[in-house]
């Protein structure tokens, strides 16, 4: 049966955003996450996080340490009831140093391969779903795929509201403090 998804992004979302994470002691889950999890499961919606992971090509982490970034996330959450559903990464960058990762593709947002991904392995209501994230290529993501897009004010958001989005024709159709007040926006919009 379809049901809708809210794709997160990952970094400056759900954890701190402190440019490419290189030691998994660097990988801090933001205060309010395991509740808009937890909020998203209970209202029937996919949780699925859609994350650019370009330090992999450019050699500032092998993928192993990624993967391993994943777990602990995934574990973490749901050591407290809070389920994703799903991760889908983009490890490429046409800057990359590594060559199996060094390359454009159509995963690396604000392309929508990750999200063609997710359709595969997921049975999912698009029209009703939505994007969450804390950069304008989030928001762009949401735009191509014609779902709204929330920008929360942590990570990079302050300054993408203050410098990126004057300059931008695409808004996002929402924005948030963090990733719960994002949730509790979504569910107001479309209370289950």
């Amino acid at each position: 049966m379809k049901k809708p998804a809210v794709f997160l992004d990952r970094d400056g979302t759900i954890n701190e955003q402190m440019g490419y994470i290189n030691h998994l002691s660097r990988f801090v889950i933001f205060p309010g996450v395991v509740e808009a999890v937890r909020l998203l499961n209970a209202n029937d919606f996919w949780v699925i996080v859609i994350t650019n992971q370009g330090g992999v090509a450019r050699g500032y982490y092998p993928i192993e340490l990624m993967h391993e970034m994943h777990a602990f996330l995934t574990r973490s959450l749901n050591n407290k009831g809070a389920i994703i559903d799903g991760i889908f990464y983009c490890p490429h960058h046409p800057a990359g140093i590594i060559p199996e990762y060094s390359m454009e593709c159509d995963c690396r947002k604000p392309k929508t391969g990750l999200v063609h991904q997710a359709l595969e392995a997921f049975d999912i209501d698009m029209p009703n779903s939505y994007m969450v994230g804390d950069r304008h290529v989030d928001i762009e993501l949401a735009s191509r795929l014609e779902i709204d897009g929330v920008l929360v004010k942590t990570g990079y958001g302050l300054g993408e509201i203050d410098y990126v989005l004057p300059q931008q024709p695409i808004k996002p159709s929402h924005i948030a403090q963090d990733l719960l007040d994002a949730v509790k926006w979504i569910l107001g919009e479309d209370p289950r």
